[in-house]
């Protein structure tokens, strides 16, 4: 059965994105107008970041049940420099943990005036399952499910491909590793697709290689000399042992030899090639310290850009929301 990713029902009655939780479906334009926001909210290391009263009144809880650093973070970063108050919910502090539904948790929460909720789960189809549920002033923002999706991982890529290397229709973005288990190379591949990328390659061993339906359009490479030759971004990823069988993992030090992204291979890719790993990282096995801490690197100006994506969502779902109570005749608060 085809897990339901949510593209039909993140939209309202107007059109408008009420919930985020899959790029899939969303047009050049939506995604541009995205990234255009997020840029506005980004501010140069030492600056002040952001801050606007976009979402104040608003009540935001994040609902981790997956571990999480990176996007946790910068969400409760971008929903408390919007205004929001930030509630924090994990595995370890919820009663899913005693057996109440996730419905039953969300019903609880929605009843003490949540308004947004951000969910990472490691059952697919769960954020939109989620949403067809909610009542409906409030919105769902997917920050990670399964092996599916991570939308907003895949807008910070595409922000930090921008900021460094322009128009991605002119470019060669080769994405690398465990491609068959990552959420992140699937909204990142979409939201690249949709912008029109020059080429997009995968490249990764057979066993780690998707199905063949799935990256429509991009070129296959189970060498990795071959995916690297004249890429002008390269994206290394985490293998995702967490979503495969022991059996199947392959081995750290047999990877790294064969697939790990090194200042040797990366000689490859153009001169000015940037690099990206969206994280965590596995240092000595899909990349080198040389690569992670060198110039090519834009691995910690994605983790800036997270925040300013993440407030740029938020701050247009809420818009949204308040846009349809408009028009219902109900209050814009």
């Amino acid at each position: 059965m085809k897990t339901d990713n949510g593209r039909e029902v993140q939209r309202d009655q107007g059109g408008r994105l009420r919930h985020l939780l899959t790029l899939e479906g969303l047009s050049a334009a939506e995604l541009l107008s995205l990234l255009d926001l997020a840029q506005f909210y980004v501010r140069h290391p030492g600056d002040l970041p952001a801050r606007d009263q976009s979402l104040a009144g608003r009540t935001v809880a994040n609902l981790f049940f997956e571990p999480s650093t990176r996007t946790r973070v910068s969400f409760e970063l971008a929903a408390s420099r919007l205004g929001a108050q930030v509630v924090n919910l994990d595995l370890h502090s919820s009663s899913r943990v005693k057996g109440e539904s996730v419905l039953d948790t969300l019903y609880t929460l929605q009843a003490m005036q949540v308004d947004v909720f951000v969910m990472r789960d490691s059952q697919p189809g769960l954020p939109a399952f989620v949403a067809r549920h909610v009542q409906p002033h409030v919105s769902v923002l997917n920050a990670g499910e399964a092996h599916l999706s991570h939308p907003t991982q895949g807008l910070l890529d595409v922000l930090t491909i921008r900021q460094r290397k322009g128009d991605v229709g002119a470019l060669s973005v080769a994405i690398v590793g465990d491609i068959r288990h990552s959420r992140v190379a699937r909204s990142t591949a979409t939201a690249l697709s949709t912008l029109g990328v020059g080429e997009l390659r995968i490249v990764a061993p057979p066993a780690l290689m998707p199905d063949q339906d799935e990256f429509i359009g991009a070129r296959r490479h189970t060498v990795l000399a071959d995916g690297l030759r004249g890429a002008d971004v390269v994206m290394a990823l985490r293998i995702q042992r967490e979503r495969m069988a022991d059996a199947n993992a392959p081995d750290a030090d047999a990877f790294c030899r064969e697939w790990g992204i090194t200042s040797g291979n990366l000689r490859l890719a153009a001169p000015d090639a940037v690099v990206l790993h969206p994280g965590p990282m596995n240092r000595g096995v899909e990349i080198s310290d040389e690569v992670a801490d060198g110039p090519q690197s834009a691995i910690c100006q994605q983790v800036t850009n997270g925040v300013a994506v993440r407030m740029a969502v938020l701050a247009t779902i809420v818009r949204n929301v308040q846009l349809r109570n408009i028009e219902a005749g109900g209050r814009a608060v």
